[in-house]
């Protein structure tokens, strides 16, 4: 895959997500907030294994396959890959952090690759629907009842209504968001269930958070956002 090859196959898979609105809740305080979303632009499909190899030149999933979703790949190493493609493609990186990972900065104004904030992803998820699936279970995702215990090849289920594949099931996506730092310091946010849940913690609006630079496992993938231009 030469780069102009990574360039297209990038583009050719980003979604246009419109404006609107999300309420999110956490179960664990009990409470409900709403989040204004601008239009942005989200991967129709989860980070793929052969993609990520072309970008970092690692190989680091517990399931093997070229069109499987990339998984076992810490916070870290997911923002990491949105920085080098977005070099790649002479784009401004969105994270900027140093060695030692004291801090890390998000600049959802760069022009370059990031991963979807909780709240877009959430409501990237629903895509309009207003329950907690945006359809069947079986038809849109892998999870415990019907994966054989592994990752499948992204796209092999049903999109929601936007053309996105895998928001439930299949592996659970990070995304930028701190989660509570009063209580988890670092902790950051994944969403949307993997191969090995039970029906009923693959919705959309289930929150979970892990450390950001030493979690990984093998249901636990991403998939890349990107911001549009001011104007556009």
């Amino acid at each position: 895959m030469r780069e102009y090859k990574i360039e297209t196959t990038v583009n050719d898979q980003m979604v246009e997500i419109p404006d609107g609105e999300i309420e999110l809740r956490d179960d664990r305080i009990k409470q409900k907030w709403t989040v204004m979303i601008e239009s942005f632009l989200l991967s129709k499909f989860a980070v793929t294994q052969d993609l990520y190899l072309e970008v970092t030149g690692k190989a680091p999933s517990t399931f093997q396959g070229t069109k499987h979703p990339v998984e076992t790949i810490t916070w870290k190493e997911a923002v990491v890959f949105c920085n080098s493609l977005s070099i790649k493609l002479n784009l401004e990186p969105c994270y900027c952090f140093n060695d030692d990972d004291a801090e890390i900065n998000f600049d959802q104004t760069a022009n370059g690759f990031r991963l979807p904030t909780e709240a877009e992803w959430e409501y990237a998820c629903k895509a309009g629907a207003s329950g907690i699936r945006y359809g069947e279970l079986d038809a849109i995702a892998w999870y415990k009842g019907n994966s054989a215990q592994q990752t499948h090849p992204v796209g092999t289920k049903e999109p929601n209504a936007w053309g996105l594949y895998d928001m439930l099931g299949n592996v659970w996506e990070w995304c930028t968001d701190l989660y509570d730092t009063d209580v988890y310091g670092s902790y950051r946010i994944f969403r949307g269930g993997g191969w090995c849940d039970e029906e009923r913690s693959v919705m959309a609006t289930t929150r979970r958070r892990s450390h950001p630079f030493s979690f990984k496992i093998d249901d636990l993938g991403f998939r890349i956002a990107k911001s549009k231009p001011r104007g556009q």
